[in-house]
C-alpha cells in the first residue's frame, strides 16, 4: 500500500514539474485553514499574505470564520479574499471591487472538494488548472479503488473531542468510504451529534441503532482524551489519522491509503 501512495503522490508530483512557470497571482487572504492547505498544494502559497487565527503559518491573523477582522484584512491589500461556507459573504463587500471575494466548500462530497480546488485554482491562475484537478481526481479514485471495502457496513465517527460526530453520505468523509467499496450506515445527511440530549445520545446507541460490522474512528492530532464509550463498544475498531479525512483536498490521498491498509479483509 505504501508504494500505491508513492505513486498516486508521485504522479501528482510529475503533474507540478511539467507545469508551466506560475502566471502572477493576486495577494490572498485565505480564512480557514483547508483553503490554506489547497493554496499550497495549487503552488499557490507564496501568494497568501494573510491567514485566520485558526492556521498554524507565520502570517498575519485576519480573524475568524464567522468573525473576520475587517481592519486586518483592509491592512494587507488583498486582492483575492476566501472564505469557507461559514462566513457570510456579505461581511466583506466593503473591500469589493479591488479585492474579489470567493466562497468555497469542498465538505458535501468528493465532487465537492474537486469543484474546490478548481475553484482555487481558476481564481488564482494556476496554470492548467483543470488538468491539475482531473489529476487528483484520478489519483484518489485509484486510492478508494484500492481499499476494497468489500460492502462492509461502516459508521465513522470522531469520537476525541467535546462532542462525537458521526459522518453521513453527504459528507465528504462518507462519500469517500463509499467510494472505497463500504456501506455508510449513517442516515444523517452531512453530520450527527452523538451527544446526550439528541436523537442518538451516545456512540453505544450509534451502533446498536445502525448495526455497522466495523467503526471507524478519526482520531485528531491535538486530542487529549477520547470518548470512554470506544471500550464499550461491541464492533471492530479501526483508529485513522483525522488530520487526512477532516480537511478537503489532497491529504485524502494518504488517508484513503492508510484506510485501505488497516481494513483488509
Amino acid at each position: 500500500m505504501k508504494h500505491l501512495l508513492r505513486r498516486l503522490l508521485g504522479g501528482l508530483l510529475l503533474a507540478v514539474v511539467a507545469l508551466p512557470a506560475a502566471a502572477a497571482c493576486p495577494r490572498i487572504v485565505s480564512q480557514s485553514p483547508y483553503i490554506t492547505d489547497a493554496l499550497e498544494w495549487l503552488g499557490r502559497g507564496d501568494c497568501i499574505v494573510g491567514v485566520s487565527r485558526y492556521d498554524t503559518r507565520e502570517l498575519p491573523r485576519t480573524g475568524g470564520v464567522k468573525d473576520p477582522d475587517l481592519g486586518a484584512i483592509g491592512a494587507l491589500d488583498p486582492g483575492l479574499i476566501v472564505v469557507s461556507r461559514g462566513t457570510d459573504p456579505a461581511l466583506l463587500d466593503i473591500f469589493e471591487p479591488e479585492a474579489r471575494i470567493l466562497q468555497v466548500d469542498g465538505f458535501g462530497s468528493m465532487a465537492d472538494t474537486e469543484a474546490m480546488l478548481l475553484s482555487l485554482a481558476e481564481a488564482t491562475a494556476v496554470p492548467d488548472a483543470r488538468a491539475r484537478v482531473e489529476g487528483f481526481a484520478r489519483a484518489w479514485r485509484a486510492a478508494a479503488a484500492a481499499v476494497h471495502g468489500g460492502g462492509r457496513r461502516v459508521l465513522v465517527i470522531s469520537a476525541c473531542s467535546a462532542q462525537p460526530y458521526s459522518f453521513g453520505r453527504g459528507h465528504m468523509v462518507g462519500d469517500a468510504f463509499a467510494h472505497a467499496g463500504f456501506e455508510v450506515v449513517e442516515s444523517a445527511e452531512r453530520i450527527r451529534h452523538l451527544r446526550p440530549g439528541e436523537d442518538v445520545p451516545g456512540i453505544v446507541a450509534a451502533i446498536e441503532r445502525f448495526q455497522p460490522e466495523l467503526l471507524v474512528s478519526l482520531t485528531p492530532d491535538n486530542a487529549e482524551n477520547c470518548s470512554a464509550e470506544l471500550g464499550l463498544v461491541s464492533v471492530p475498531i479501526v483508529a485513522l489519522e483525522g488530520r487526512h479525512f477532516f480537511h478537503p483536498g489532497p491529504a485524502l490521498l494518504t488517508g484513503l491509503a492508510q484506510l485501505a491498509e488497516q481494513t483488509k479483509p
